[in-house]
């Protein structure tokens, strides 16, 4: 049977699984929850990922399976790497390994090698970057209680935070305040404080509303509008230390993630900003995610 590599993008509530021959052809991609210590409780990363070598012993046998690669938020902690190794091992594979932050596949799967900037903006944000030399710098990613400037969390809480104050006088009436009423049930501000602080409400349910920034802004909303502005501020701010300290000024730099692939107006915003302060940076649209990124850095520590 042919012998393959795997990568595995780990998130909190889902982990995409690309499955790649040994001349880097993608053979195969599915899903399984989410393997993110960060993300959800030990039992479900346990079903999760027993899900994932189960398939891939019943499918492609896993001695043939040449290396494995993992890439998920949280593995700056020690226990965590560690406790996600002796879980695989359990699963019946104990070959080549690497385990690894998801910002690096994410920048291999964008650029086809570790060397460039990857700036994501998606539930969360973060920008990593690693130069020739091997030198890394990592700016944001630092979660949503204290961090993730210019994330749909972020954009998610602006727009409830701007229809609560138009609600109550504080600020001028916006178009939010009835997309937020017609497509999501929030009418009024004892409604909304009700949907955030319910016990399932998490991040990524405040996340989803950012989706309604594209319209309003669309429709010349001032609140949306500003809010776009916010981001694009934000988001500048998280690649600027990147790409000075590592000396990519003229290099290239991914946009990845939902805000930046789907709002126009932030993609834009943030591609005039950037372009004006580095005139020779190229910002590209990733050539592949994450999960194909993690497959590679697989293949590469295969021996193949």
């Amino acid at each position: 049977m042919e012998q393959y590599v795997v990568g595995m993008d780990g998130g909190g509530t889902k982990t995409a699984v690309s499955v790649c021959d040994l001349s880097a052809t993608e053979r195969e991609r599915f899903s399984s929850g989410g393997i993110n210590y960060n993300g959800t409780d030990e039992r479900n990363v346990e079903k999760s990922m027993r899900e994932i070598f189960l398939r891939l012993e019943q499918s492609r046998g896993l001695s043939n399976c040449r290396a494995v690669c993992l890439g998920a938020a949280g593995i700056g902690n020690p226990e965590v790497g560690g406790r996600l190794e002796k879980l695989i091992q359990s699963c019946g594979y104990h070959g080549p390994l690497c385990i690894t932050g998801d910002q690096q596949t994410a920048l291999f799967g964008a650029m086809g090698e570790l060397c460039g900037v990857i700036l994501i903006a998606g539930t969360g944000s973060v920008c990593y970057g690693r130069n020739l030399e091997g030198r890394g710098h990592r700016t944001g990613g630092c979660g949503h209680v204290i961090d993730d400037g210019g994330s749909g969390y972020a954009i998610g809480r602006d727009i409830l935070s701007a229809v609560v104050r138009a609600g109550d006088g504080r600020e001028k009436p916006t178009v939010l305040s009835g997309m937020l009423a017609s497509r999501n049930g929030l009418k009024t501000s004892d409604e909304i404080v009700r949907f955030v602080y319910d016990k399932n409400t998490g991040k990524r349910e405040i996340a989803a509303l950012a989706k309604l920034l594209p319209e309003a802004c669309a429709q010349g909303d001032g609140t949306a509008l500003a809010i776009a502005d916010r981001c694009v501020t934000e988001l500048f701010l998280l690649a600027v230390p990147v790409l000075e300290q590592l000396g990519f000024q003229k290099g290239s730099l991914a946009f990845s993630g939902s805000i930046l692939q789907k709002n126009l107006f932030i993609r834009e915003g943030l591609l005039k900003k950037l372009t004006e302060e580095y005139p020779g940076l190229e910002c590209v649209i990733p050539a592949r995610d994450a999960a194909y990124g993690a497959a590679m850095m697989a293949l590469q520590n295969s021996g193949a």
